[in-house]
């Protein structure tokens, strides 16, 4: 049973393997671990998916990748045994696992031929073959032919005999498993040269200077305050939550977008270049994910250089509905099939939402979208910044439901206002004296006006605010607080430039944002 347990693991090695050289030859993620991935994700509740942003953040898409690995080595091991008594149904089971993979491949939004079918039967093939092989020589008889035994060729339900094949098997394991490496590093090379025309072009990429340039941050915007959030995220460490297991590498050189749709008097399609021959705008936008938890990670500011959304739709002859325009919706898709619904009105109402072409003064990351992603102020990313976009469709909220929407979130997430303590950090031992409690708030498109601070259960003090950059940037507060020994809970609340108080009311992230004050405990020496 062991040894059958065995050959069923190197079969599954050796079916991953070649599925992954011939992914990299047909298309990435038509590999049967990222397609049976992307098909997880889709299949996933809301709060589940929730959850793991959470707990594992930017990790999940590993965490999942390895949960898939596991389930199949698993897998792999009982079919091993089973195939032991029972050959041939042993490398059915692995052929049955390769049309799950092959189904998921060609059932991905952005599968585009049952081409992407082929990776994962081919590799299934050949792991069927390979635990017949090592099975055959694990179930060979090495009795007397005078005995009248059978000799154990067929194999169906004869177990392991006392004369097996050792060096039979020994030999055919140990190749398999080194012909395995070998193909997987292959594979590996394979995909990853198939973005290097991607690579390329974005090393060419020049950035023009704006035609509207980002005012310079105001003296004051950034505090001095050790362990605050920076005021600009680099672009290393800003924040990345989508879905995408393989992320795009597209070819800036043969990237097309289109504009087509209800209203659109004039459909466009434009290239890279087109977009960079354009007027450019820089602005300074604080992005917001929904899934970020009251005082959680996922806000990052950056310097955004692009297109001015509205002219290009206007361009278009598109008009927003408070002028007759018929759509109300505008539902952005990406290269790897998400599609991502924006209220037109938001777009087109005199905000900076941009096509953005580059990210703190160099061309987008491949995490965030080269060669071009959406940007708009004041709206949670899942409504409106939609990376490696390819296509922009006109319609209406109520005729389409994009992916989000199908999953239980909102059609229109407005960012809510909101306010996170940096330092001192949960659980933080600091001296007793003057203790420096930072942070940052924001609330797009309104702006931030005040930000207070509450010891335990004192009175509300209101915080040092940092300048304002922009309405559309987040705000860097500080509060100095005299510590006394024991232990403390240190709350903040914001006030948005409406008169709007942060609420109390706690509020997970499902369907439009978490809402309820961040506090910390910590215990002064």
């Amino acid at each position: 049973m062991p040894l059958g347990a065995l050959s069923g693991v190197l079969a599954g090695f050796a079916a991953l393997a070649v599925a992954e050289v011939v992914a990299a030859a047909v298309r990435p993620q038509a590999g049967p671990v990222i397609a049976v991935g992307g098909a997880s994700i889709d299949a996933t509740p809301a709060a589940v998916k929730d959850w793991a942003i959470r707990r594992f953040g930017t990790d999940d898409k590993l965490v999942l990748q390895l949960g898939i690995l596991a389930v199949l080595t698993v897998l792999a091991l009982v079919l091993g045994a089973l195939a032991v008594r029972f050959r041939r149904l042993g490398a059915a089971g692995v052929l049955l696992f390769g049309a799950v993979g092959a189904a998921a491949a060609v059932s991905r939004p952005d599968s585009t031929s049952f081409t992407d079918a082929v990776p994962s039967v081919v590799g299934a093939v050949v792991g069927a073959l390979l635990l017949h092989v090592l099975v055959g020589r694990l179930t060979s008889a090495r009795r007397s032919p005078a005995s009248g035994a059978a000799t154990g060729e067929a194999g169906d339900r004869l177990p392991p005999a006392a004369g097996w094949d050792r060096r039979g098997f020994v030999l055919a394991a140990a190749s398999a498993a080194a012909a395995s490496a070998a193909v997987g590093a292959v594979g590996r090379s394979l995909t990853a040269s198939r973005g290097q025309d991607a690579v390329a072009s974005r090393r060419t990429v020049v950035l023009p200077s704006p035609g509207s340039p980002a005012q310079p941050v105001p003296r004051g915007a950034r505090l001095r305050v050790r362990g605050i959030s920076p005021f600009i995220t680099p672009n290393a460490d800003f924040y990345r939550v989508d879905t995408a297991l393989v992320v795009p590498k597209v070819d800036a050189t043969a990237w097309r977008l289109r504009i087509h749709g209800e209203g659109v008097q004039r459909p466009g399609t434009y290239t890279f270049d087109d977009l960079l021959r354009r007027e450019l705008i820089e602005r300074d936008i604080t992005l917001t994910c929904v899934s970020n938890e009251v005082g959680g990670p996922y806000a990052g500011n950056a310097r955004w250089i692009g297109v001015r959304l509205a002219d290009l739709l206007a361009e278009c002859g598109v008009e927003p509905p408070s002028r007759g325009g018929p759509a109300d919706q505008l539902v952005s898709r990406s290269v790897d099939g998400m599609t991502i619904g924006t209220p037109v009105e938001d777009v087109m109402d005199g905000r900076d939402a941009m096509l953005a072409l580059g990210m703190n003064g160099e061309p987008l990351p491949f995490d965030h979208g080269f060669p071009v992603r959406m940007v708009v102020p004041g709206l949670y990313g899942f409504v409106s910044a939609c990376k490696w976009i390819k296509d922009i469709e006109l319609t209406s909220f109520d005729s389409y439901d994009p992916y989000w929407v199908k999953r239980g979130w909102a059609r229109k997430a407005p960012v809510k206002t909101s306010s996170r303590i940096d330092t001192p950090k949960p659980f933080a031992r600091p001296k007793t004296g003057t203790v420096m409690v930072a942070g940052v708030a924001w609330a797009q498109h309104r702006g931030i006006d005040k930000v207070e601070v509450r010891i335990d259960d004192g009175p509300w003090r209101q915080a040092d605010l940092g300048a304002e950059d922009t309405r559309d940037t987040w705000r860097q507060w500080s509060f100095p607080w005299q510590a006394t020994t024991g232990g403390h809970t240190l709350t903040v609340r914001a006030t948005d430039r409406t008169g709007a108080v942060q609420t109390d009311r706690r509020a997970r992230t499902v369907p439009d944002g978490a809402t309820g004050w961040h506090s910390v405990v910590v215990t002064v020496d």
